[in-house]
């Protein structure tokens, strides 16, 4: 069971009240709502509700999508706890691979060319959204090479609609972490033009150490950082400065020129309304709570 729990305050008495919990009645319905709400909830765009895979293997997917970065992901749901969610969504998965023409048709469809000429398939991905996972579900995948995500919902009083990451795994990409305090010190505190790489590395520390289902996406012009949804994305070096582009809100940050700017409807590559400019050392020190704030959203 989740161990999360909502409560309401009362302005008028300063009491609290929980909010109780509960499963959907049917699998359906969340199905449904993540699907109305699909790109707000998970960071994907929306492609089909039950695609059926052909008569050789006779399913039908429960929701296919698109991810920021390009990824195809394949969603299933099940209203409770289901030990054969991973395994049937794994299957699918395995179709997606064999079935790649079929799916950037389908993109192509539904999203446009563009869309089309960006899909990634280094690293498709498996959302399993349920009301509950066995700690041998979180084994399971935290041992396997695909990238899977499991995520817990649940239903609070009348209108609310909660989902938590139990569990994240990037493919079985090992990435190799050393700690943010060697990270700093191999670089100077003015860090002169040529060692932007540097810079860049030590950004990549910062973000990755924010938490452990952090997942690096390699693209060709970002490296997008996520959760269940993109969180960050790392520019390549500039030849004085390092861009890093954050989900954080940029009406809630104080915008420091030079250092912060609100890029909301400005074209950039990545995602992310917040761009933060990285000289030096001091400057990625600086930017550690906006990083934060933008995890969180993630």
């Amino acid at each position: 069971m989740s161990g999360l729990k909502l409560f309401r305050t009362s302005r008028v008495d300063g009491g609290v009240a929980e909010v109780a919990s509960r499963l959907a009645e049917v699998e359906a319905d969340v199905q449904g709502l993540v699907e109305a709400h699909m790109e707000t909830l998970l960071g994907v765009r929306f492609l089909a509700s039950e695609y059926g895979t052909g008569p050789v293997h006779g399913g039908r997917i429960d929701s296919l999508g698109l991810d920021e970065n390009g990824s195809p992901v394949v969603i299933e749901y099940k209203r409770g706890i289901d030990a054969g969610v991973i395994n049937q969504g794994l299957f699918y998965l395995a179709w997606l691979m064999d079935h790649r023409a079929e799916v950037e048709h389908l993109v192509r469809d539904r999203l446009g060319v563009t869309a089309e000429s960006q899909v990634l398939w280094g690293g498709p991905r498996l959302i399993c959204i349920a009301g509950d996972f066995t700690r041998y579900d979180i084994h399971a995948v935290r041992e396997h090479r695909r990238s899977i995500d499991l995520v817990r919902y649940r239903l609070f009083g009348r209108d609310l609609f909660g989902l938590e990451t139990v569990a994240s795994v990037s493919g079985g990409m090992r990435v190799t972490r050393c700690s943010r305090r060697q990270s700093v010190a191999r670089a100077a505190d003015d860090v002169p033009r040529g060692r932007m790489a540097e810079l860049s590395g030590a950004v990549d520390e910062a973000l990755l150490g924010l938490g452990d289902g952090v997942i690096r996406v390699e693209r060709k012009q970002y490296r997008a950082y996520q959760r269940l949804r993109n969180f960050a994305c790392l520019i390549p070096p500039q030849q004085t400065k390092v861009l890093v582009y954050l989900k954080a809100d940029p009406k809630e940050v104080d915008l420091v020129p030079g250092f912060t700017r609100d890029v909301s409807g400005l074209g950039h590559h990545g995602t992310g309304d917040l761009e933060v400019q990285l000289r030096t050392p001091r400057d990625v020190e600086r930017a550690q709570d906006l990083f934060r704030a933008s995890y969180a959203t993630a």
